[in-house]
């Protein structure tokens, strides 16, 4: 068998190092002992190079690297307090104490002791890359680079020991600190970043959650008020005939037990998805233009005769389901307001007629229903027109509702055989 892993690069460590890891708690451990007492850090980061500069100076070391070796050693102890002593507030106010090094370090050079003491001052120029504007860096470079340069003209014979150590421990210090800096600014745009995600994820399920509540609660009123009215006509029906015909009141009940049986069935398989364990919930398909007839045949059960006209040649293709489910309903929802609002008359009938069209097919319910057409519209602005309208709108689709010609009410739905461009 052939290599399949030749010619392909080795793919990188999924976890770090035991050293690798090791330093890094290491740091998180000191950030997070920083973070807590920030002060303390300051404190024994000052303290120790106020011991340095006191050794130098008790020792004579400072000597060693004069120009002058015969300063005064109680200015050379001032000085390098100077230096080292305002690191405590190296962080807090970085230019402030850089400013008041400035004098120190003019007085540093000009009198020859050039102390070492002197290269603190780049720690406070990290601090400024670190924390303060760019162009900040610029000014502190002029508080660094203005003593040192007027030392120079003073003491020209050894210009390039004073100059030259500052100017390379300023560069260091600058790109150090800009260094942390931007990968303090690249963290922190990650960790904005992975928070955003998050709210737009939670935004998400949110809108996720919204939507499928307004399905499921659509979808809840189209079942239970097309079976609820169903299962009122039948009852209304029963009763009147339990006095003069026995036989079909018993029909009537029984259509009724039949009607709350589909009913409760639906509404198991409806809620079943809502299930946490969705592998358990029932799978029967969703109604399509195939089940109309049985739609058509329970609301002639409950009293309305109803006629189905279709028109047109189908397409060759099969429609989609969600088109198919949404003939259905609509057809459904028109029915059921035809039984709740159409008004009680012998001769009350609809007629339901689908109309093939190229590219298109449209759904008409009819009815001959007496109630006045203000009436019919106060009682159809619940959520029945508006769950049609939206169930239209899914498929670019169009419906409208009002008075029909001969004093009835009608229904129109236009739906897209297939998706327009957006």
């Amino acid at each position: 068998m052939a290599d399949t892993t030749e010619g392909r690069e080795p793919a990188p460590p999924s976890t770090p190092s035991p050293l690798t890891a090791h330093v890094q708690r290491l740091f998180q451990r000191i950030r997070a002992f920083d973070r807590r007492r920030p002060s303390l850090w300051n404190g024994v980061l000052a303290t120790f190079w106020v011991l340095f500069a006191v050794l130098d100076v008790s020792t004579g070391g400072w000597r060693t690297v004069a120009v002058d070796r015969h300063v005064p050693e109680p200015l050379v102890f001032t000085m390098s307090a100077a230096f080292s002593v305002p690191l405590l507030w190296r962080r807090s106010r970085p230019l402030a104490v850089l400013a008041f090094m400035a004098p120190f370090s003019l007085a540093n050079v000009w009198t020859g002791a050039v102390i070492q003491a002197s290269l603190l001052q780049e720690i406070v120029v990290f601090n400024i890359a670190v924390r303060l504007p760019m162009r900040t860096l610029a000014w502190s470079g002029a508080l660094v680079a203005a003593p040192l340069v007027i030392a120079s003209a003073r003491f020209p014979e050894v210009w390039s020991r004073l100059l030259l150590p500052h100017v390379w421990m300023f560069a260091v210090a600058a790109l150090a600190g800009i260094l942390v800096r931007t990968r303090k600014e690249y963290t922190e745009a990650l960790l904005d970043r992975a928070d955003r995600l998050e709210r737009e994820r939670d935004q998400q399920a949110r809108l996720a959650a919204a939507a499928e509540r307004t399905r499921i609660a659509r979808e809840m009123h189209d079942i239970i008020g097309h079976n609820l009215s169903v299962i009122t006509g039948l009852a209304d029906g029963g009763s009147y005939a339990a006095a003069r015909s026995p036989q079909r009141a018993a029909q009537a009940l029984e259509a009724i037990g039949t009607t709350s049986r589909q009913a409760l069935a639906e509404l198991r398989r409806l809620l079943g998805v809502l299930r946490d364990q969705q592998e358990d919930a029932d799978r029967t398909p969703q109604p399509t233009l195939d089940d109309i007839d049985a739609l058509l045949e329970g609301v002639r059960r409950a009293g309305l005769p109803v006629q189905l006209l279709v028109r047109g040649t189908p397409p060759t293709g099969p429609l989609t389901p969600g088109r198919q489910l949404t003939v259905y309903r609509v057809i459904q929802e028109s029915l059921t307001n035809t039984l709740k609002h159409a008004g009680a008359s012998p001769s009350l009938a609809a007629e339901v007629t689908l109309t093939y069209r190229p590219g298109s097919l449209e759904a008409l319910v009819t009815d001959n229903g007496t109630l006045p057409a203000d009436e019919r519209t106060s009682a159809g602005t619940g959520q029945g027109i508006t769950g049609m309208r939206a169930r239209a709108s899914l498929y670019d689709g169009t419906l409208t509702a009002g008075p029909s010609a001969d004093s009835g009410w009608q229904v129109r739905l236009r739906l897209p055989l297939e998706d327009s461009p957006s």
